[in-house]
């Protein structure tokens, strides 16, 4: 009761890096895939280094078996009743209902060294020939790995990722 007098509901935004930049994204379409009259709308949705999969292998992930077969491992590990990698849960291109991801704003923010940067900029593709009707954006941050602003929080691309997301929310 508390949240319904105090909460405006048309202003919700969800964030996460990595596997929790995953989890945000489903979200987002259960979001998108409710009823009408479901009260929560994202305003906007921000992804750091995003941990989504697939089948075929792209970009530098054909390079680096090693790390393909890590990072395999732990999705069908951590859920072993999905599809496999083209399970629209962790590969979102292959979810024929993306267009109706649940936010109207979306920032994705992608690793320059990360074995998933391709991933990152794959699902924003997907995201745009999809249909959906929000405005999606993507910066890649030179130089770094997966999640770096978890790994070194006070380097100053870190801080720059953070002032992105702060801008982000008070548009």
């Amino acid at each position: 009761m508390w949240l319904n007098k105090h909460v405006d509901f048309g202003k919700v935004y969800l964030g996460g890096d990595s596997a929790g930049a995953n989890i945000v994204h489903n979200m987002a379409m259960r979001v998108g895939l409710a009823s009408p009259e479901y009260p929560i709308k994202f305003s906007g949705v921000f992804l750091i280094c995003p941990y989504f999969l697939g089948k075929r292998p792209i970009g530098n992930e054909a390079s680096d078996t090693t790390r393909r077969k890590l990072f395999q491992s732990l999705w069908i590990h951590s859920y072993p009743n999905s599809r496999g990698l083209d399970d629209p849960l962790v590969n979102p291109a292959m979810d024929p209902k993306l267009s109706r991801l649940g936010c109207t704003r979306l920032l994705i923010f992608v690793a320059g060294k990360d074995f998933l940067r391709d991933r990152g900029w794959y699902y924003f593709e997907s995201l745009s020939k999809s249909g959906w009707k929000g405005n999606a954006e993507v910066v890649e941050v030179e130089g770094e790995d997966h999640v770096f602003n978890l790994k070194e929080p006070t380097s100053s691309k870190a801080i720059d990722v953070l002032k992105r997301i702060a801008a982000f929310l008070s548009p």
